[in-house]
């Protein structure tokens, strides 16, 4: 049933789809759009659409950006030779958080879930394995404590280990069923620092 109008009720209803966004929100935000000065709005908007437009995978690490490489990948001061698999850039961005984290990244944009029908080819697997060709010398796991996080990481180190290059996995101190996203800095850096040998 329409309350407000049928623009209104449509805006709500788009926001509402958002993940993380429940009714009340949605309302909450389109009021706050309302209310906001018209070119406020405009940018907004134009914002998103730009955004979609021009956002895609970094050729290297496959994270989003604007550029042919993202900036992580484009920074020569970091190490090149150590990779850390993310299940997603909102992961990379924890990481990046703490600021100790001088390597570089590779995001699967997903995890191994057979119950969901989610199999090795559907995330950036194959990418990985063809930068690996390359000089790396340590290959670390921070994918999710969650059962498909823990399958990744064990399909991942039983493809690398043959090669020779270390794999190691983030340390506990990420509670299990935790989302990277959520976790403070200081628990990260210590489950970054305190990784252990695959």
């Amino acid at each position: 049933m329409d309350v407000f109008s049928g623009y209104m009720d449509k805006l709500i209803g788009e926001l509402s789809s958002l993940p993380g966004i429940g009714s009340k929100t949605a309302q909450r935000l389109a009021f706050h759009i309302m209310y906001m000065p018209q070119e406020r709005v405009e940018s907004l908007a134009k914002s998103m659409t730009d955004a979609r437009e021009h956002v895609h995978y970094c050729k290297e690490c496959l994270t989003l950006t604007d550029q042919e490489l993202c900036p992580i990948c484009a920074n020569p001061k970091r190490d090149h030779k150590t990779i850390m698999v993310v299940e997603n850039p909102r992961d990379l961005a924890a990481y990046e958080k703490t600021g100790k984290y001088e390597g570089v990244y590779h995001v699967l944009h997903g995890a191994i879930s057979p119950m969901l029908g989610v199999g090795p080819s559907d995330i950036r697997l194959k990418e990985l394995l063809q930068r690996l060709q390359g000089d790396v010398d340590e290959l670390i796991i921070a994918t999710n404590s969650s059962l498909e996080g823990e399958t990744t990481a064990m399909y991942i180190s039983k493809l690398v280990k043959p090669t020779g290059i270390r794999v190691t996995r983030i340390a506990s101190g990420v509670p299990v069923g935790g989302d990277l996203e959520y976790i403070d800095e200081v628990t990260l850096l210590r489950a970054l620092e305190g990784r252990t040998e695959l």
